[in-house]
């Protein structure tokens, strides 16, 4: 009875370690803030391939565009749905949990920029996104999505 007593807490207590080192990660599920509104815009998937980050749109959640093309995009991402497009590609570890080296996609407008994400320092469930043109750049702030 107390050896299973013991693996039922060193199994919480493992659940519980592996999920503060994931809510300490890029990695993870994120709503999407416009920083000119402060409104919520979508849910966006943040994953790991290889040695690569990516992010996806899952869903969109302003009213009425549920279902948006990409009418400003070019090539093969031209009138292709939001949802399910990959934004975030191709980013690569420059310093611990900040990610940059690759773009982002504004589906809004259907431009790319250079990128840089990383964890607010001060609270690890607000992601930074950073996207830049030359030496301008403009910053949001994501919110991290507990499942």
């Amino acid at each position: 009875m107390k050896q299973s007593a013991s693996r039922v807490l060193l199994a919480g207590v493992f659940m519980l370690i592996s999920q503060v080192v994931h809510s300490q990660s890029v990695l993870g599920t994120w709503k999407t803030i416009d920083d000119m509104s402060g409104n919520a815009k979508s849910i966006l998937e943040v994953y790991k391939n290889g040695d690569r980050i990516y992010g996806k749109i899952k869903r969109i959640l302003v009213k009425g565009k549920e279902n948006a093309v990409c009418i400003n995009c070019e090539g093969e991402l031209k009138d292709k749905p939001v949802v399910g497009m990959l934004i975030i590609n191709g980013l690569k570890n420059s310093s611990k949990n900040e990610y940059g080296g690759g773009e982002i996609l504004d589906p809004e407008n259907g431009r790319k920029y250079r990128c840089k994400i990383w964890l607010n320092p001060e609270n690890p469930n607000e992601l930074k996104v950073r996207g830049y043109i030359a030496f301008f750049y403009r910053t949001q702030t994501w919110l991290r999505v507990n499942n």
